[in-house]
């Protein structure tokens, strides 16, 4: 890593709450972030715990079910997100439409190819749901059946999809390890009018865009944050240009906040360190913000697997140096060589700390993506 990687490296970490001052809550984390990969139940609540001191993956589950403040739908780049309910509405309406005709192409490809029997579909999606939510994806898909609708193969993913897509559900309360569904109404409330999408400001929510993505993510590109949303480059253009008069002036090209920008309390501005050697879980954020891995991955791409999968990993000097697992309750570090004793300490340390992060709440399966997500299976299918 030359020192000009490094600094980025460093910048991004702070912003990414992996350096300096932990956040205090779930909320502070997702806030900072904008919005959380959150396919992955458990690597969504470990890249909360990475960035937070104190708190439980039950905080987390409390946050989803009871306070209802977190809540995990389908937004950037087709994948499922963890984001603040406050966010929900602008985030849905700018990330979502680009969806749309994937989404139609793979029910037709799972043999739904009329709109008519998709929106049936989500007629009766939103009926169970009114009259007897909330409901796990299973029983759902049972409802969907009764109506004669087929929900074989990937069909009923990318019927819920469509439900979601068209701000009629979302994910709500956990039940055991289900992450159950719910109507947006019930759960959220009445979509605020200025969401409505004839009225809703699409050069307003690209600034707001641009700005809490640099919060989280920068020094980034423009290029960059086209990639994280899922939206075309134009987008990206348009909205870091709204809030050029906000931007710092870097000789390297690279957009991010000038001082007194509004960022968590938690970061600092000057004299970005690396962060100190810690488990990231699967599909961290850090390696999802950028067009380009290899400042934390280096030649170690093979954390991001063939099929998509992004392992769990340990970061030491701002680089990837282990992938690790949790066989039978305990963390197993696979080291990509020897590793310093100050880092081997410090990483058993955090390896207790996950594993008392991860003793409550309830962590279900990993979701699918869909449409043309970068780390979706080829062709576009569920995983």
């Amino acid at each position: 890593m030359t020192e000009v990687d490094a600094g980025v490296v460093a910048e991004r970490c702070a912003a990414q709450l992996l350096s300096g001052p932990a956040a205090w809550t779930a909320l502070d984390v997702v806030r900072q972030l904008l919005a959380v990969q959150g396919q992955d139940p458990r690597g969504a609540r470990l890249a909360i715990r990475a960035r937070s001191t104190g708190l439980t993956a039950a905080d987390i589950d409390r946050a989803l079910t009871a306070e209802r403040s977190l809540v995990i739908s389908w937004l950037n780049r087709g994948t499922l997100h963890l984001v603040r309910s406050e966010d929900f509405w602008w985030l849905h309406e700018l990330t979502t439409p680009p969806m749309l005709a994937g989404n139609a192409r793979r029910l037709a490809q799972e043999g739904i190819g009329s709109a008519e029997v998709a929106d049936e579909a989500v007629a009766v999606i939103d009926a169970a749901l009114a009259a007897d939510g909330p409901l796990t994806r299973a029983q759902v898909g049972e409802r969907i059946a009764a109506a004669g609708i087929r929900t074989q193969g990937q069909a009923l993913v990318h019927l819920l999809a469509r439900a979601t897509l068209h701000g009629v559900i979302v994910r709500g309360p956990m039940i055991g390890s289900e992450h159950a569904f719910v109507r947006v109404s019930d759960w959220l409330g009445a979509r605020p009018a200025r969401f409505e999408p004839a009225r809703f400001d699409r050069d307003v929510a690209m600034a707001e865009l641009a700005r809490r993505y640099l919060a989280g993510h920068g020094p980034a590109s423009e290029r960059d944050l086209a990639k994280w949303a899922g939206l075309p480059l134009r987008d990206a253009r348009r909205g870091l240009t709204a809030i050029a008069a906000e931007l710092l002036d870097r000789d390297d090209g690279l957009a991010d906040l000038a001082a007194g920008r509004a960022r968590a309390p938690t970061r600092g501005d000057q004299g970005a360190e690396l962060p100190p050697p810690r488990l990231l879980g699967s599909f961290d954020p850090l390696l999802h913000g950028w067009t380009d891995r290899t400042p934390v991955l280096g030649a170690r791409t093979g954390i991001v697997t063939a099929n998509g999968l992004f392992r769990p990993f340990a970061l030491a000097g701002g680089r990837a140096v282990a992938t690790w697992s949790l066989p039978r309750g305990r963390v197993a570090l696979a080291p990509f060589g020897p590793l310093p004793e100050a880092v081997t300490a410090a990483l058993t340390a955090d390896a207790d700390d996950v594993i008392r992060f991860l003793s409550s709440g309830s962590i279900g399966r990993r979701e699918p993506t869909f449409g043309s997500a970068p780390h979706a299976h080829p062709g576009g299918k569920l995983q």
